[in-house]
């Protein structure tokens, strides 16, 4: 079989690692890649946008199935441009992708059908919401309705705060804003929750807790996650039956009374209050760097998985796990997640000495005659699996300090919440 991958980041790299290891593919694209997945794969420098390019390439090579890795091609329909022209693909399509793509779809799908969220309002003029804005208690929650790769969402303290938020968002930080939503700031910690779907049966796909702060002490600006760690503390069997009950089987069942069926990835990311469950947004794939954690856990062939869903099967495929605890932290490149420095060379990588159970996933990089050089904010994910949670961190720590890279800074406290020093 072959497999196309298409994206760039340490989640594609993950998923390229994972499908490497299927006895049925002899063959991966990464469109496309990254230095990473060009040690697994043949990367193919193409436009994401350019779909009739990816389309015809994939026609060429006799490609048996594309993965779609990142939220932007799923929002702006390569599912379904791929489905019409039979190319079997794993992702769900432009009208499920709205779950991730309009944060105002999703609050008001959660309104129709009973789902548990934040309050929410939702405002088309600056005017409007500073006048809002005048009238409530803070903290509060301000959100893009787009993608923002993780970025889109402020939590503010005060007034001076939140115009500066509403500003950067209608000023066109993210894209032209048409809308804003703000919510009610909720007390709890957060969680990940995944499943997979072909459609008509879902299954668990493991619970992580990401990191999005830059700084230690979950301090300073949002970024697009900077560690996570799998499982989640949080999770028990009633926590699961809630979540399921009350979240992900009413807002399949609202996709349904659309005539949308869901297939691929769906990500819950939820906010524990009193072990109940809110919807806090919802990702249309796998996360990054929950997927860079979850996926090193996964006893079962992920090509099983996928293809499964593509032929609505997945009932029948018992999806196993290692009974692990999985650890992953960031190293960025210095100024990220403002201005960063590209093209930076990294030595040393061949050097690692990774033993069992150890991952080094690529994301901004790029190789340059047999050199690596970083290409982005986030650059690599190191990844460890252990008994417990401290000596994953501990082996990681070790890891990245024997990289030695001088352009990268990473966080040492991922994982304190479940870690006692």
């Amino acid at each position: 079989m072959k497999v196309g991958i298409i994206g760039s980041g340490g989640r594609e790299h993950a998923i390229c690692d994972a499908l490497a290891k299927s006895k049925k593919i002899n063959q991966i694209y990464c469109f496309p890649g990254n230095a990473g997945t060009a040690q697994l794969a043949k990367n193919i420098d193409i436009d994401l946008s350019d779909f009739d390019q990816i389309k015809n390439f994939v026609k060429e090579k006799n490609i048996d199935l594309v993965v779609v890795g990142p939220e932007k091609p799923l929002v702006e329909g390569i599912v379904d441009f791929f489905q019409k022209n039979n190319i079997k693909v794993f992702g769900p399509n432009k009208v499920a992708s709205q779950l991730e793509g309009s944060k105002i779809f999703t609050k008001k799908l959660c309104q129709k059908y009973n789902i548990p969220t934040a309050k929410f309002n939702i405002f088309e003029s600056i005017d409007e919401a500073i006048k809002f804005i005048n009238e409530i208690k803070f903290p509060l929650v301000i959100k893009a309705d787009g993608l923002a790769s993780g970025k889109g969402v402020y939590i503010c303290e005060d007034k001076k705060n939140a115009v500066n938020s509403l500003e950067e968002i209608f000023n066109g930080k993210f894209g032209i804003a048409k809308n804003v939503l703000i919510e009610e700031f909720l007390v709890g910690e957060e969680m990940s929750y995944f499943v997979v779907s072909d459609g008509k049966t879902i299954k668990d796909f493991q619970t992580a807790q990401d990191h999005k702060r830059v700084l230690e002490g979950d301090r300073g600006k949002n970024t697009g996650g900077m560690g996570a760690y799998s499982p989640s503390r949080l999770i028990s069997k009633d926590l699961r039956k809630k979540i399921l009950n009350k979240i992900i089987n009413p807002t399949l069942k609202a996709l349904s009374e659309m005539d949308c069926k869901y297939k691929g990835f769906l990500y819950a990311g939820l906010i524990i209050v009193n072990n109940e469950p809110y919807l806090i947004e919802y990702n249309v794939r796998m996360g990054d760097p929950e997927c860079q954690t979850i996926l090193p856990k996964l006893k079962t062939d992920l090509f099983e998985i996928m293809h499964a869903c593509c032929e609505e099967n997945l009932l029948n495929l018992k999806i196993e796990w290692y009974d692990k605890k999985s650890l992953c932290i960031v190293l960025c490149s210095k100024g990220y997640p403002d201005e960063y420095k590209k093209n930076i060379l990294i030595n040393n990588l061949e050097k690692i000495n990774l033993k069992e159970n150890e991952y080094v996933y690529h994301a901004g990089t790029k190789t340059n005659g047999n050199k690596i050089y970083s290409n982005g904010g986030r650059v690599l994910n190191f990844v460890c699996l252990s008994n417990n949670y401290k000596e994953s961190r501990i082996k990681i720590i070790n890891l990245i300090k024997s990289l030695n890279w001088s352009n990268g800074f990473f966080r040492k406290d991922i994982g304190y919440k479940v870690i006692n020093e």
